[in-house]
């Protein structure tokens, strides 16, 4: 009979199966992206209790039969990341990085860069203050941590050079197609990028994720962040995160 796997997870969805069950997509640190049944998790008296919700950070042991789905035989909780779930201000923000996870990292292989990636943002997210009048999706901490699983996934665009000249001055677009940003005289309507909007790329990818709230980035700069973003999950992976709609 097969030992089980025990390993560190973050929880990044759960849903309703059978009449007292969930499957959990979870990023291991062991196996990268998996996904699991918790058998009878909705059931009042359930020995998992609320220790398998999203955002959870978890030490699981699961059992891996001849099925796609692995069972959970066990869960202790690392960090509950409950401030989280329950502020609204950082439940938005988290869910776009959860989603960001989930469809920039689909198959079961270990990545450690991308597990701790996981882990330090939800726990840069679990000390971040509400922003009031702030829109979640501008948030740095989320814009930093989608910035590096870009990085993570080969997906980051050129930004220090003109990728159509090589010019490394009077860059004023980015465009998807070609990668990475334009110049003025090559620029052939790609998406406008201000220098503070490349400086806030370059700021946020050199600094951890839970030190990007001191960056001081304005919306506008966030704004440009978040564009080069959505357009590059959208050229290069072919999808659109609908937490970023919310």
């Amino acid at each position: 009979m097969a030992l089980p796997t025990i390993t560190e997870a973050v929880v990044l969805r759960a849903f309703a199966f059978g009449e007292a069950d969930r499957v959990l997509h979870v990023y291991t640190e062991a196996n990268g992206r998996v996904g699991v049944v918790a058998k009878g998790v909705r059931r009042t008296k359930s020995r998992f209790g609320g220790r398998l919700e999203p955002f959870s950070h978890v030490e699981l042991s699961i059992h891996r039969g001849r099925g796609e789905l692995g069972t959970v035989t066990g869960a202790s909780l690392v960090r509950s990341h409950d401030a989280v779930r329950t502020d609204p201000y950082r439940l938005q923000v988290g869910l776009v990085g959860l989603e960001a996870m989930l469809r920039l990292f689909t198959e079961e292989e270990r990545n450690d860069r991308a597990f701790l990636a996981v882990t330090r943002f939800l726990d840069a997210l679990d000390g971040r203050e509400p922003q009031r009048g702030r829109r979640p999706v501008l948030d740095p901490v989320v814009l930093s941590f989608q910035l590096k699983l870009l990085w993570l996934s080969g997906f980051l665009p050129h930004l220090g050079s003109c990728v159509e000249c090589g010019a490394e001055t009077g860059l004023v677009a980015f465009q998807p197609a070609s990668g990475g940003v334009v110049c003025t005289a090559c620029d052939h309507g790609g998406i406008g990028l201000s220098p503070d909007g490349s400086n806030a790329i370059a700021a946020l990818l050199g600094t951890p994720i839970a030190d990007a709230p001191g960056l001081g980035i304005g919306d506008r700069a966030a704004r440009d962040v978040l564009a080069v973003v959505t357009s590059s999950y959208e050229h290069h992976g072919g999808f659109r995160l609908r937490t970023l709609s919310a």
